[in-house]
């Protein structure tokens, strides 16, 4: 039996996929963000309704992870070991955790050698 590709959203690819900019589609696979990458998304100051409502359809539709014990503990290695801010910490241990693979933009954590990262081709 094939076991579907885990695939971890950092919250760039995700603003990146809901505004059309992915110059190839996803892969398939299953699909997880982290809650952190819902409250960045959701706490937009200059949010319009319209978008507010096409991230809560994205939402619904993929897994979002909150942060347990292990992810907790894998953030502040994580922190410690490369210097990332909380946020991008959390992002990095949960992909970690669930041993995904961490679609980002993000130069910091696609470098990070303890993750499996993959960047994505944008439309400029």
């Amino acid at each position: 039996m094939l076991t579907q590709a885990l695939i971890f959203l950092d919250t760039n690819v995700v603003l990146y996929f809901l505004g059309g900019r992915l110059v190839n589609p996803l892969p398939s696979g299953k699909y997880f963000i982290s809650v952190i990458t819902e409250i960045e998304l959701l706490s937009y100051p200059s949010l319009s309704s319209d978008e507010e409502i096409q991230i809560i359809d994205f939402l619904n539709k993929i897994t979002v992870i909150g942060i347990d014990n292990n992810i907790k503990n894998l953030t502040i290695i994580f922190r410690k070991q490369y210097t990332l801010k909380i946020p991008d910490a959390i992002i990095a241990a949960t992909a970690k955790s669930l041993n995904a693979i961490l679609f980002t933009n993000d130069v910091k954590l696609a470098n990070l050698t303890k993750i499996n990262t993959q960047s994505v081709q944008i439309v400029s």
